[in-house]
Protein backbone atom coordinates (compact mmCIF):
# COMPACT_ATOMS: atom_id res chain seq x y z
CA UNK A 1 0.00 0.00 0.00
CA UNK A 2 1.23 3.60 -0.71
CA UNK A 3 0.51 6.13 1.44
CA UNK A 4 0.04 9.48 1.89
CA UNK A 5 3.14 9.80 3.74
CA UNK A 6 5.28 8.35 1.55
CA UNK A 7 4.33 10.27 -1.80
CA UNK A 8 4.44 13.47 0.10
CA UNK A 9 7.94 12.90 1.50
CA UNK A 10 8.96 11.52 -2.19
CA UNK A 11 7.51 14.58 -3.99
CA UNK A 12 8.65 16.92 -1.41
CA UNK A 13 12.56 15.38 -2.11
CA UNK A 14 12.21 14.91 -5.75
CA UNK A 15 11.03 18.46 -6.34
CA UNK A 16 13.23 20.13 -4.66
CA UNK A 17 16.65 18.21 -5.98
CA UNK A 18 15.06 18.86 -9.70
CA UNK A 19 14.60 22.77 -9.49
CA UNK A 20 18.31 22.74 -7.78
CA UNK A 21 18.80 20.40 -10.95
CA UNK A 22 17.47 22.30 -13.35
CA UNK A 23 19.22 25.86 -13.10
CA UNK A 24 22.52 24.29 -11.68
CA UNK A 25 25.68 24.87 -13.96
CA UNK A 26 28.03 22.61 -11.49
CA UNK A 27 28.71 19.43 -12.87
CA UNK A 28 29.49 18.14 -9.51
CA UNK A 29 26.61 19.09 -8.20
CA UNK A 30 24.23 17.56 -10.82
CA UNK A 31 26.38 14.28 -10.41
CA UNK A 32 25.71 14.59 -6.55
CA UNK A 33 22.08 15.19 -7.10
CA UNK A 34 21.62 12.48 -9.46
CA UNK A 35 23.33 9.89 -7.09
CA UNK A 36 21.08 11.23 -3.55
CA UNK A 37 17.69 10.47 -5.78
CA UNK A 38 19.46 7.17 -7.00
CA UNK A 39 20.03 6.13 -3.81
CA UNK A 40 16.27 7.51 -2.45
CA UNK A 41 15.12 5.25 -4.73
CA UNK A 42 16.76 2.53 -3.83
CA UNK A 43 15.51 2.91 -0.68
CA UNK A 44 11.55 3.84 -1.38
CA UNK A 45 8.66 2.12 -1.39
CA UNK A 46 8.89 -0.48 -4.26
CA UNK A 47 5.27 0.08 -4.97
CA UNK A 48 5.44 3.44 -5.33
CA UNK A 49 8.44 3.52 -7.60
CA UNK A 50 6.98 0.86 -9.72
CA UNK A 51 3.97 3.36 -9.89
CA UNK A 52 6.23 5.75 -11.29
CA UNK A 53 8.80 4.00 -13.36
CA UNK A 54 6.48 2.17 -16.22
CA UNK A 55 8.38 -1.06 -15.63
CA UNK A 56 12.24 0.13 -16.21
CA UNK A 57 14.21 -0.89 -13.74
CA UNK A 58 16.74 2.18 -14.46
CA UNK A 59 14.45 4.75 -13.58
CA UNK A 60 16.23 7.89 -12.28
CA UNK A 61 19.40 5.75 -12.30
CA UNK A 62 20.62 6.55 -15.87
CA UNK A 63 22.58 9.66 -15.95
CA UNK A 64 21.05 10.33 -19.84
CA UNK A 65 17.40 9.59 -18.68
CA UNK A 66 18.15 11.74 -15.27
CA UNK A 67 16.42 14.92 -16.45
CA UNK A 68 13.05 13.50 -18.11
CA UNK A 69 12.28 11.09 -15.22
CA UNK A 70 12.66 13.30 -12.02
CA UNK A 71 10.36 15.47 -13.81
CA UNK A 72 8.06 12.77 -14.55
CA UNK A 73 8.39 11.50 -11.32
CA UNK A 74 7.29 14.86 -9.69
CA UNK A 75 4.62 15.29 -11.96
CA UNK A 76 2.98 11.72 -11.09
CA UNK A 77 3.78 12.71 -7.29
CA UNK A 78 2.07 16.31 -7.35
CA UNK A 79 -0.72 14.26 -9.42
CA UNK A 80 -1.28 11.88 -6.21
CA UNK A 81 -1.22 14.50 -3.92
Amino acid sequence: MITRDSIETAYSFFHQKRNVYIHSTLDWQKDDIEYAIAAYADDMSRELLESLADGRADFLKDHKRFLPDITQAVERLEAML
